[in-house]
């Protein structure tokens, strides 16, 4: 994990996503290389230097790129063509990445150096560190890379290195790239023979970008448990139900699904201590699936987080350079390692896993829809002829679960096979690796919302019904922090993304207490 010290130090040994998300996400990271990364950048360095003076044709060393692969670049035109390929790459389009995003791409990319296989010089990666530490925020589209190598995104880093295209001050505002570095102190850099090409060529953007995603799924794995406590204290005071036998151990032990004991047992905790863990004779025998089956769901979900985890690790700690340089063999060998498939189909299954963790939440909303709908009557009834009642809870939440679940099923189509052939059809598969993840954002967007809705609704319920019996130690924590959100009466978009906000503050405060889920 990233350490307190604010200092993220990269050396030869393996990255995590978790770091790079982490520093990615703090500004006050400071990036350092250590002696060892910059000793093995500088002999990947050498090798290129060597490939170069051989006179050996190389793809995109002393070659055209795409189609005109085989088309030779004059020795006397090499630093020339660095420029021209960071120009023609630089091609973009549509909205700015966050911050956050745009130093997880530099971050990747700087990683991605210190393995050894990109052949830039060491200087070149110390000066990618400056632009993380000293706050250069190159403005990066988002659109435009088919996955096959993040280019035009990378592009844009690369053309504000060189003193050229365009970056975000302080406060958003577009300023040129010779602005920023000049703001920072820095001097544009000027690229050697085949640094253009190593500097866009890789996965950064999909790779830094999915380690942020990456943090928010596995909230939003523990977020999930939450909602599903909380409802089963909410049924068992309301319609009889709240039965903890398909969270035993007994029943988890049965199937050997890690994700699946992990979130029974974050159930268990989230409820220990409260009134549901006593025998009641008068329990329903059995919960409707979306209570009673959702460990299997929830856990199925944390594996493909899981898988997610481990795709980003690989890309971060491999050398998807093309062409690589080889440092065993002293050559640059062309190969496709800048296909990222396990990434992509990664981003693929979760947000078909995500429309799964939505399918039965909204279920579990429309059930605690009936005695939401008896309290508004009631407290109908107690005002008249005293005017309306101002309610805590707006009445159709459950209508905008439904539809953020349609919204989630939309989304977990396929969005990796439409990629068409570029380049004279020699670019002829691609993995659309950033729409995937686009996309997947967007489900986390739609899911963590409707799993507020849940925790709102269920909260609510659980305060009208009053303390006649404890809740668990970890639901009341939740509670009594959403009891807060609907005292204030916000209107129903406030009140979703208060809830939001003080549900990850909540949820992760209780996970940082010891109970690690």
């Amino acid at each position: 994990m990233f350490p307190e010290s604010k200092v993220l130090l990269i050396g030869t040994a393996p990255v995590h996503a978790e770091s790079i998300a982490m520093a990615a996400a703090d500004d006050s990271c400071h990036v350092k290389l250590n002696h060892d990364a910059l000793t093995l950048i500088g002999r990947s360095r050498e090798v290129v230097e060597h490939v170069a003076a051989s006179g050996e044709r190389v793809y995109g060393l002393n070659t055209l790129l795409g189609s005109g692969r085989d088309t030779a670049v004059e020795e006397g035109s090499i630093l020339a063509y660095q420029v021209q390929v960071v120009r023609y790459h630089n091609s973009g389009v549509g909205p700015y990445l966050s911050r956050a995003e745009a130093r997880a791409v530099i971050l990747a990319r700087l990683v991605g150096f210190s393995r050894g296989g990109s052949g830039v010089r060491p200087e070149t990666a110390r000066f990618y560190a400056d632009l993380l530490n000293r706050g250069v925020h190159p403005a990066i589209p988002a659109e435009g890379s088919v996955g096959s190598s993040d280019l035009t995104q990378l592009a844009a880093v690369a053309a504000v290195a060189i003193g050229e295209g365009e970056a975000l001050d302080a406060s958003g505002v577009l300023v040129p790239g010779a602005k920023a570095l000049a703001d920072a102190g820095l001097q544009p850099l000027t690229l050697h023979a085949g640094e253009a090409l190593a500097l866009v060529s890789a996965n950064a953007y999909s790779v830094g970008a999915g380690t942020l995603a990456l943090l928010r799924l596995r909230h939003v794995a523990r977020l999930a448990d939450v909602a599903l406590a909380l409802s089963l204290e909410t049924i068992a005071r309301y319609d009889g139900g709240g039965d903890l036998s398909p969270f035993s151990p007994a029943i988890q032990s049965a199937k050997a699904v890690d994700g699946q004991r992990e979130s029974a047992a974050a159930v268990r905790r989230l409820l220990s201590g409260g009134w549901l863990e006593d025998v009641r004779p008068e329990v329903s025998v059995q919960d409707p699936l979306s209570f009673r089956a959702a460990p299997q769901t929830h856990g199925a979900f944390r594996a493909s987080v899981g898988q997610l985890a481990a795709a980003l690790d690989v890309e971060l700690n491999g050398r998807g350079d093309n062409p690589l340089v080889d440092l065993e063999s002293g050559q640059m060998v062309s190969g496709g390692n800048f296909q990222p498939m396990q990434l992509a189909l990664a981003f693929e299954g979760l947000r078909l896993a995500l429309a799964h963790v939505g399918i039965p939440s909204e279920r579990r909303i429309a059930k605690l829809y009936p005695p939401q709908r008896a309290i508004r009557a009631k407290h109908l009834a107690a005002a008249a002829g005293s005017g309306l009642v101002q309610e805590e809870l707006p009445g159709l939440l459950w209508y905008s679960a439904a539809g953020l679940l349609a919204e989630l099923k939309f989304l977990a189509a396929p969005a990796t096979l439409g990629a068409p052939t570029l380049s004279a059809d020699v670019e002829d598969h691609s993995t659309l690796a950033p729409l995937a993840l686009q996309q997947l954002v967007k489900s986390v967007d739609a899911v963590e919302k409707l799993l507020a809705i849940e925790a709102l609704t269920a909260s609510y319920l659980l305060l009208e019904a009053g303390a006649a019996q404890p809740l668990g130690k970890g639901t009341a924590a939740v509670v009594g922090r959403l009891a807060d959100v609907l005292a204030d009466r916000p209107s129903a978009p406030e009140l979703v993304e208060h809830a939001r906000r003080e549900l990850r503050i909540v949820v992760d405060g209780l996970r940082q207490g010891g109970n690690e889920w």
